[in-house]
């Protein structure tokens, strides 16, 4: 393997910048800072992170025996990676002075320059604005590494890394001031998405789309030999580190606690629970076996259909969300086994989809009564304003997304090559890329 200083050479100058840009702060602001809203950030914070190794579990067990390793690391990468790159520039992309609606001055919180003395950010008043900021942090982190399912199994790892960082600075941060800035332009037309269903969701599936469509299919998928699940059990584990973490996603992007926390927390669990409900039920209607894979999907897939509106829309609005998303998800996975695309874990039909439905949803039951945010209220109280912006955020975001991605998978495929090669890929990338497995050496090409 060749040596390549590079990324060390670039991780020790920002460290190295750390130490002439300290950021010391001259007064930590306290006025108005909330005790409880503070506390319950902080663990909203730590539930939110506690998802990406639930998504490394979910996502390796699904894989076959021969990549669980590269990838869930693909997950644990990220929370490293994404950790330095939002606090040297991704919070202020995101965050920072509207440059014109669309994106953060890069200058506003660079090296965090400014965030332990600064006042509350504004739409999160009672908290530090330290908190805020890594509370954002892992919606950031997660949100890249929900890309990898689509991409599994035949990815060169050191691609991955330079793609996740691209897609971080050009398309995460970029929807995420659109839609959650005061300035930007998707929070200005009056776009709702209390959790991240365009930011992260609709972000991550039209990336992992684009992803599979420019990977082209694995040698496995071509031939139709496919390896089954590594581990079952993971996948269930994995769930339950989602739902659970999901909590902090959704309930604590009320960003304080209160009612409207407890509204999202309970709107979460009836979508998620309903949703898991449906896929199953959904499959026995056409005659399959009840599994666990299925609920586990499912799921999830209510957990992505209720992001966007859990602090919007009632609890009972939000079985249907969860049944209504996963039926039609599950439905479009079933498609997709029909056709030549290679979404190695359904992460468009589930995720991207899920994301879209829930858009959808949004602007059909938001409601004033449940929050006071909600200046038009939602197609199924009469009012179509705020669905039709829906549906232009919508297109928007989904042409943004995809583009911009298939432009970023170029653009690293010319830096470094995406796709291992198919003896890497025959041996599976936990041998081939991190020299690490889960099983034994004369195994591993036994299941080559």
């Amino acid at each position: 393997m060749r040596k390549n200083p590079l990324p060390l050479i670039i991780l020790l100058a920002i460290a190295i910048a750390g130490v002439f840009m300290p950021a010391v702060p001259s007064t930590i602001v306290s006025e108005g800072i909330n005790g409880a809203d503070t506390a319950w950030m902080l663990v909203s914070t730590a539930l939110v992170l506690i998802m990406t190794p639930g998504l490394a579990y979910f996502y390796g067990g699904m894989v076959n025996t021969k990549n669980v390793i590269s990838t869930m690391l693909q997950s644990f990468i990220a929370m490293g990676v994404i950790s330095i790159l939002w606090v040297t520039v991704g919070f202020s992309l995101a965050f920072g002075d509207s440059i014109g609606g669309f994106v953060g001055d890069p200058r506003t919180f660079f090296m965090f320059k400014g965030v332990l003395e600064s006042k509350p950010w504004s739409l999160a008043p009672t908290i530090p604005l330290v908190v805020f900021a890594f509370f954002q942090l892992k919606f950031a982190v997660i949100t890249p590494a929900l890309v990898t399912g689509s991409l599994a199994e035949r990815i060169n790892f050191k691609s991955y890394v330079l793609f996740i960082i691209l897609f971080s600075l050009f398309i995460y941060a970029p929807l995420a001031h659109w839609t959650w800035h005061p300035q930007g332009f998707l929070f200005n037309l009056g776009v709702l998405d209390f959790a991240g269903g365009t930011v992260v969701h609709m972000s991550a599936g039209w990336a992992a789309l684009a992803g599979a469509i420019y990977l082209r299919r694995r040698r496995a998928h071509v031939d139709g030999s496919f390896l089954p699940p590594a581990n079952i059990p993971y996948v269930l584990l994995g769930t339950g580190l989602l739902w659970f973490g999901w909590f902090g996603f959704n309930a604590g992007s009320a960003l304080s606690a209160g009612t409207l926390a407890a509204s999202a927390f309970a709107t979460t669990n009836t979508a998620a629970a309903a949703a898991g409900l449906a896929w199953v039920l959904f499959d026995a209607a056409r005659g399959k076996k009840v599994s666990a894979l299925g609920f586990c999907i499912g799921v999830v897939v209510g957990l992505v259909a209720i992001t966007p509106a859990a602090g919007f829309v009632t609890i009972p609005h939000s079985i249907f969300i969860g049944a209504i998303a996963s039926i039609i998800s599950n439905y479009l996975a079933h498609l997709k086994t029909k056709t030549a695309l290679d979404d190695t874990l359904d992460v468009f039909p589930c995720h991207g989809v899920g994301g879209m439905v829930g858009m959808v949803m949004t602007g059909i039951f938001a409601s004033k009564g449940v929050n006071s945010a909600v200046v038009d209220e939602g197609l199924f109280f009469g009012v179509s304003k705020l669905f039709v912006n829906h549906m232009i955020a919508l297109v928007v975001v989904s042409v943004f997304a995809f583009a911009m991605s298939f432009v970023l998978l170029k653009i690293t495929d010319l830096i470094l090559p995406l796709r291992v090669s198919a003896a890497d890929e025959k041996a599976g990338l936990d041998i081939s890329q991190h020299d690490e497995s889960l099983v034994e050496a004369g195994a591993v090409e036994e299941l080559a």
